[in-house]
């Protein structure tokens, strides 16, 4: 499976109500292969069935590694 970068996914921000009326973006945590470390989040659509795979620097590795979507 090829890597996705956020012009392939078509990040939009699908907002969800808050407390007061405000809107907020639903988002995604990435953790590091390697290590397992969560380093990244990103806003991203509500209703996608594809796991997100960035390749990002994971700096307790100390290192480029690939980052994939938690559940």
């Amino acid at each position: 499976m090829p890597l996705l970068t956020l012009t392939n996914i078509g990040v939009s921000l699908e907002k969800t109500k808050c407390r007061k009326g405000d809107y907020m973006a639903k988002k995604v945590v990435l953790n590091c292969e390697k290590c397992g470390s969560r380093n990244y989040t990103f806003p991203t659509k509500g209703d996608s069935t594809v796991r997100l795979e960035l390749k990002k620097f994971c700096s307790h590795c100390n290192e480029h590694t690939v980052h994939k979507q938690t559940l």
